[in-house]
């Protein structure tokens, strides 16, 4: 059947039963395959510009070897189809779609993709959109195993954005790419929500991560905005960066996650400001030798230890006379310009015994321990050296909304 489409080409409505393959290699380019709702049979090849296009029902069926669906033109469209049945080779990139280096400026949008090794592939196809995907993978492998939702290899200025993505490994996982988009996903049931790899000058924003061994695994990277997003309940992480350098960390949440809010290993030139890190048992885990980072007007809620750093430098997290707020600081401000009349300090002595030795928690109310810590706020000078918060803030520059748990 064919009809006139406008600027898009011809529409050819494809039912079940008949064979796909031959269909796509006759096609015109922007000509729209249309599938009808039912089962089609897979995997298929794409190697000309055009769409294919499903009804509401229609569902593409691999054979549980390679990849679904193999594109490798340019300016492909994928809309609206159910797609299932990939292999489970790693090392072969078995996904429900495999964009192969070819295929540039591929639109993949509105599918649901289901029991797949991976998701969507990117491997090389710059400029791509994944976008408004139901995106569920595998349960019933090793994370070893498992493949991701969306996986991109050097496919600059491709965008990931408003999918939903849960099971397998990694949300997300991108490597030796830059100017990347990763706008309001949302990701439960994975290892990371986010992991990037050597990817620069790239936005993470907006997005959400439930449950999951860790949100956002930034590595080995710089220029990124990480902006707005929210991780509640995540095991070990909310965020965590890596070598990660000259980046802006702003108005993000994260809450209730079970080892660190954040963790910031040799992470340089970063700005940290204005989010929210509640009630983790660390607050905010800084070492291995990071500097020349911004830290202000963030809210450190009900934390179990605010601060861990293990470190002989005082470090001043306050910017242009404007710090954090500190829910256990027992401040004052007679002036009422919103900023503590004493400098805050989340760390003394004892905090660090404590850290190399886990089992003097025991002793922690001991008079012993009292007296050092006596010691320590009659004569400053006996503090480590470690942060210290010269303006902390009264109240915190912002309130999340309230999520339902």
């Amino acid at each position: 059947m064919l009809a006139a489409s406008g600027a898009s080409g011809a529409e050819r409505l494809v039912t079940p039963g008949q064979a796909l393959q031959p269909l796509l290699d006759k096609a015109a380019a922007g000509e729209v395959l249309r599938l009808a709702p039912g089962q089609h049979a897979g995997p298929v090849h794409i190697d000309r510009s055009v769409s294919l296009v499903g009804d509401v029902g229609a569902v593409l069926k691999g054979n549980g070897r390679g990849s679904v669906i193999v594109v490798t033109a340019p300016d492909v469209r994928i809309e609206g189809v159910e797609i299932r049945g990939s292999g489970r080779t790693v090392p072969d990139m078995d996904a429900a779609i495999l964009l192969q280096q070819s295929a540039l400026r591929a639109r993949i949008r509105s599918n649901r993709l289901v029991d797949n090794l991976f998701g969507v592939y990117v491997h090389g196809a710059a400029a791509s959109l994944v976008e408004n995907n139901e995106i569920i993978g595998r349960s019933d492998l090793r994370l070893s195993d498992s493949g991701d939702g969306v996986s991109i290899w050097n496919a600059p200025g491709t965008q990931v954005v408003g999918n939903t993505i849960s099971h397998g490994r990694d949300g997300i996982f991108v490597i030796t790419s830059r100017q990347n988009v990763f706008e309001r996903n949302t990701f439960t049931s994975l290892r990371f929500a986010i992991h990037y790899m050597y990817t620069h000058d790239s936005r993470i924003v907006g997005n959400r991560s439930r449950g999951n061994h860790m949100a956002w695994a930034l590595m080995f990277s710089d220029g990124l905005e990480i902006r707005d997003n929210v991780s509640d309940d995540d095991d070990t992480h909310g965020l965590m960066l890596n070598f990660t350098n000259a980046s802006q960390v702003v108005g993000n949440v994260v809450r209730h996650g079970h080892e660190k809010c954040v963790f910031i290993y040799n992470a340089h030139r970063n700005v940290l400001r204005d989010n929210w890190f509640e009630r983790c048992p660390i607050g905010i885990h800084f070492t291995a030798g990071s500097e020349g980072n911004t830290v202000s007007g963030n809210a450190f809620i009900g934390n179990g230890v605010q601060v861990k750093y293990v470190g002989t430098r005082f470090i001043d997290w306050a910017y242009q006379g404007r710090g954090n707020y500190w829910s256990d600081n027992p401040a004052f401000d007679l002036d009422g310009n919103g900023i503590a009349d004493r400098p805050y300090r989340p760390n003394d002595v004892m905090d660090q015994v404590l850290w190399t030795l886990p089992a003097a928690k025991a002793l922690s109310t001991s008079p012993a321990v009292q007296m050092v810590r006596w010691a320590q706020a009659r004569f400053p000078a006996l503090y480590p050296g470690g942060v210290i918060d010269s303006a902390p803030l009264m109240h915190p520059a912002r309130t999340p909304a309230s999520d339902a748990r």
